[in-house]
């Protein structure tokens, strides 16, 4: 059954001003509140009933969906240029679709992108912000993106990290139509295989790890041997089925076999290109995340000598081989199948991740290789494969892509555009802008919530725009502009330059216009939720 009845505010990010009314970024009349609760009540108790749970009847010939996440996974890879990563099995699906170099997440931080791409919804509707939220406080009734499958009479199955990786953030049982396998891991013993890590305390040992083991020593080789099982069994079962496989690598700590550390040189991998902080920033934009520092061989101060940089570095392309490994066992089984002619599968990274540049590490703000993420579809019948789309497009528009490209009834609400016309014609015109945003607080590392302030950013063919917001005044306190034809590495903010006045009144003008303005010409109109 489809139940789509819930009205969620729709106030994230149509123009930053949109958000933040009240403390919660949404306000409401008092007999509007009654009239939310009560449907609010009606909607749960469909939502979580029996018919609603179980699977429905399925037209035939409705494609699977193997759908890919990857933690941490900036675009390093060969499909996207990079000349030293050994990536050939997500580079052979590249082969087989559409790779989109110009994709982007919402909010540079695990639950907060997962849990936007998985409701179709925009982190100020979604009201997560941080690691701590689940979205169902604010959207109790939201239909999620295999939850919509499901009811369309998908067997829907999750295995590995999909939503957040720990605490309830990680749940959402009406997603799924059984339950889900390896979807928090906060155990030593699946992140560390050597001794000497072993032994250690906590989650946090040494931040590398090199082990003469098979891939199934660490979390992610026993996600693959389960979705190897999930492929067989769902083969077996007859009905069309949505597989969500969540790998956690490369997230830190940089845990792989010696055989993908022993595909590279570390003296041959690129140095970091950028060191300092871009000239001119806000210190507001600069704030670490703090994950680096706290692992054992990791100095708190956060001054890491370029030695261990070159390690990181060399432990994160290990970790990039060692998820293309088990990409590669996946569509190997979908191939012996004979499943791949009538399987989407979606390849997608939460957020990108900073390897020292711009003296950063991890993800949690709102530049560009913290921002962009690596997205590759390939959907049966496609016009074009084997093509790189330079189309602007956002970890959002997965759902509605999903939906259309399976020939599903799409739902309401949706603040993504699906982009399945891109998997034929890969050059055509697309949105002006892609969105994204990152909160901090006055002051320390880490937020809650919306926090104090907002960083809302957009990326247009060649700018990055920021405005950072106070969230209760709405003021601009702090903005950037980057000039990627000039400043590639981002290491220049020019807004306060004469020469690009223009520019920023242009790109104050695009973030004023919200994502609705940005859409592409002739893009399906946008549908709210039904009252």
């Amino acid at each position: 059954m489809e139940m789509l009845l819930w009205k969620e505010g729709l106030t994230g990010f149509d123009g930053a001003g949109d958000a933040g009314s009240n403390s919660t970024g949404r306000s409401r009349a008092g007999k509007n509140s009654w009239v939310r609760a009560m449907v609010g009540v009606f909607s749960f108790l469909v939502l979580f009933s029996p018919a609603a749970v179980s699977d429905a009847a399925t037209p035939p010939g409705r494609p699977n969906v193997l759908f890919i996440a990857i933690d941490d996974l900036r675009p390093v890879l060969g499909c996207y240029g990079d000349e030293i990563v050994v990536t050939p099995n997500i580079d052979g699906l590249a082969a087989q679709g559409t790779v989109f170099q110009r994709a982007y997440c919402q909010q540079a931080v695990c639950s907060p992108s997962r849990m936007s791409l998985m409701t179709g919804r925009r982190p100020d509707t979604t009201e997560v912000w941080d690691l701590a939220t689940h979205f169902r406080k604010a959207l109790p009734g939201v239909i999620t993106l295999p939850q919509h499958f499901k009811a369309h009479g998908y067997h829907c199955r999750s295995i590995g990290k999909i939503y957040h990786g720990g605490g309830a953030p990680a749940k959402d049982p009406p997603s799924w139509s059984e339950k889900p396998l390896y979807d928090i891991a906060r155990d030593a013993k699946v992140r560390y295989a050597t001794v000497e890590n072993l032994r250690g305390e906590g989650l946090k040992r040494s931040a590398t790890e090199s082990a003469d083991v098979p891939d199934g020593a660490y979390i992610d080789g026993m996600v693959c041997e389960a979705a190897l099982a999930a492929l067989t069994g769902l083969k077996k079962g007859g009905k069309p089925f949505f597989l969500a496989v969540g790998f956690r690598k490369p997230h830190l700590p940089f845990c792989a076999p010696r055989k993908y550390w022993d595909l590279y040189e570390r003296a041959k991998i690129a140095p970091r290109a950028s060191v300092e902080h871009p000239r001119g920033a806000p210190e507001v934009a600069l704030r670490s995340w703090k994950e680096l520092e706290g692992y054992s061989d990791i100095p708190n101060d956060g001054r890491i000598r370029d030695g261990k940089v070159a390690e990181l570095r060399h432990g994160y392309y290990a970790c990039v081989s060692y998820v293309d490994a088990l990409v590669g066992r996946l569509l190997e089984r979908l191939d012996n199948l004979g499943l791949r002619e009538n399987t989407v599968i979606c390849l997608w990274g939460d957020h990108g991740f900073h390897l020292g540049e711009q003296g950063l590490w991890a993800k949690a703000n709102n530049y560009e290789l913290s921002t962009r993420v690596p997205l590759i579809l390939s959907v049966p019948g496609q016009k074009k494969l084997g093509k790189a789309s330079e189309a602007l497009v956002e970890l959002v528009d997965l759902y509605p892509t999903l939906v259309e490209a399976c020939g599903l009834g799409m739902p309401q609400g949706l603040e993504g555009t699906s982009f399945r016309p891109l998997l034929d014609e890969p050059g055509r015109s697309w949105k002006t802008a892609a969105f994204s945003q990152y909160p901090r607080a006055f002051e320390g590392n880490r937020h809650r919530g919306h926090s104090d302030i907002m960083g809302y950013a957009i990326r247009t063919p060649r700018h990055r725009y920021v405005e950072w917001r106070e969230w209760q005044t709405r003021k601009v306190i702090a903005r950037e502009l980057y000039d990627h034809g000039e400043d590639p590495e981002e290491m220049r903010n020019v807004a306060g330059e004469r020469s690009y006045a223009e520019i920023l009144r242009w790109h104050g003008d695009i973030m004023a216009a919200g994502w609705r303005g940005a859409r592409p010409e002739g893009a399906d109109p946008v549908v709210p939720d039904a009252p």
